[in-house]
């Protein structure tokens, strides 16, 4: 192998996929270099409950001795999955849960299919909340993940498994996925790149993507162009999809590198609904808005019409009817009811009240979704892009984010509390990035959240891409990871 361990943990994945074309390394060597550094790394933050060595490496000798390598520049390289959302035949798939230990899919979904037909090698699955309920990963099934920023502090959730694989360098990329900020929030706490897609760009099949379509899969990585190239992958319709987004104008990692022109950008760090935010946080904003006025974009300090209840009682309703569902799936895998010690409080709380909300109460829901949809759509005759923080609140203390507060409408108002902003874009269906643009004095990632126009993932890329230039984080490694090239 003539890259040294060092040198593979600084590439991304399109930098490690041009070695392998190259001939220069194979696909066994990263590999087995991505096991080395999850073996060395992983034991301090259980970002990796599941581990799938073997496998790996037979795929990589497949694609490597029988040149079976397919087309795409992540072909060879090592990936991870989150423990939800991504099911493999004959791997436990927990989602998070005590109730689901005998969950074994007798298939790959489809979007694993995709991953395993580019080229990209699955190592392991990756630590989420049970059910992807919260926005910290500390599920009772695993155990809490930790920050290699600070180990004392969330990871959030609920892709926290693999924003803290991804930031701590054990592989450069890991799948996720994003129900009202689950690949934002931990991009935001772990200091890397996460970014939702628009509804119905990447398939929820064998699934629907859960009630009103909130959920959406995609990956969290270090570099905006390994981001653009899963997605590439990963997008596309299949048969039976209740929602399918606009075609693209072109590949989205030929947008990676355009010019994103002169883009109408409004900014706001004041929240939807009353909940105070952290000094640190508006300094993120205010910090990014100067710096996009600064590349020449028209910003200004604006923010779309959204009525902020629907972030309680509406995604209330729905997030519990679809805790209701998760339950019915436990049932289903269990052969008889889960038991209270099966399920986290919380978990419980939420399915509970799901049972009592109505079908009427299911359509009050969505249809409060639609009118708030309609509403923020409008920002967007005169703007391009919407700016936020990601959070209202540093990365917290782990134990502070998974607790009960004594009910499920409750608990969602406390959950948003951290979580303001990034929910209105699954409500919304709209494309959204956490980009990692400031860091506290006491070394702590903050996220800055842009949203874009619903269908319009090119713009954002372009946008991305050109912050990435400008302020380069790739080279900002935590305390806890994987040693690189000097």
């Amino acid at each position: 192998m003539s890259a040294a361990a060092g040198e593979l943990a600084a590439l991304d994945l399109i930098g490690q996929g041009a070695l392998v074309r190259a001939d220069e390394v194979t696909p066994r060597e990263l590999v087995e270099a991505a096991i080395g550094r999850i073996e060395a790394v992983n034991p301090r933050l259980n970002a990796v409950i599941a581990t799938l060595y073997d496998a790996a490496l037979a795929e990589a000798d497949r694609l490597g001795t029988h040149r079976a390598l397919p087309d795409g520049p992540l072909a060879g390289t090592p990936f991870l999955v989150k423990d939800l959302g991504a099911a493999m035949a004959g791997v436990p798939d927990t989602w998070g849960s005590r109730a689901l230990l005998g969950n074994v899919p007798k298939r790959d979904s489809p979007l694993v299919t995709r991953y395993r037909d580019a080229g990209l090698v699955i190592v392991g699955r990756t630590n989420t909340p049970e059910f992807g309920n919260h926005s910290t990963t500390e599920p009772e099934l695993h155990g809490p993940t930790r920050n290699p920023w600070d180990p004392t502090r969330t990871v959030g959730g609920s892709s926290g498994g693999s924003a803290a694989a991804v930031a701590s360098g054990m592989v450069p990329a890991a799948h996720g996925g994003d129900g009202a900020g689950s690949l934002r929030i931990p991009a935001s706490c772990c200091g890397v790149f996460g970014f939702k897609p628009s509804r119905g760009r990447v398939s929820n099949a064998p699934g629907d993507g859960g009630t009103a379509g909130l959920a959406v899969r995609h990956a969290i990585t270090r570099s905006v162009r390994d981001n653009a190239a899963l997605l590439d992958i990963g997008a596309g319709p299949l048969p039976g999809d209740l929602y399918t987004a606009p075609a693209p104008a072109r590949p989205y990692l030929e947008e990676v590198g355009r010019d994103p022109g002169r883009l109408r950008i409004g900014w706001t760090a004041t929240p939807p609904i009353d909940v105070p935010v952290d000094a640190d946080c508006v300094a993120a904003v205010r910090a990014a808005a100067d710096l996009l006025a600064g590349l020449g974009h028209e910003v200004d300090e604006a923010s779309p019409a959204f009525d902020g209840s629907v972030l309680v009682g509406p995604l209330g309703t729905v997030w519990a009817i679809n805790n209701t569902e998760d339950v019915r799936f436990c049932e289903a895998v269990l052969g008889r009811p889960p038991r209270d010690d099966e399920l986290e409080i919380t978990t419980r709380e939420l399915a509970d009240f799901g049972r009592t909300r109505s079908a009427l109460d299911l359509v009050d829901a969505t249809t409060a979704f639609a009118s708030a949809t309609r509403q923020f759509a409008r920002f967007f005759d005169d703007h391009d892009i919407w700016l936020t923080p990601t959070l209202a609140r540093r990365p917290e203390k782990l134990g502070v984010l998974n607790q009960s507060v004594g009910g499920a409408l409750e608990w969602q108002h406390f959950d948003d509390s951290f979580n303001p902003w990034n929910p209105i874009a699954n409500i919304a269906g709209a494309p959204a990035m956490s980009v990692p643009l400031h860091w506290t004095a006491d070394g702590l990632p903050i996220g800055v959240l842009l949203t874009g126009r619903y269908g319009d993932e090119g713009t954002l890329f372009r946008l991305a891409a050109q912050l990435e230039a400008a302020r380069p984080w790739a080279n900002r490694r935590p305390p806890i990871s994987a040693p690189t090239a000097a």
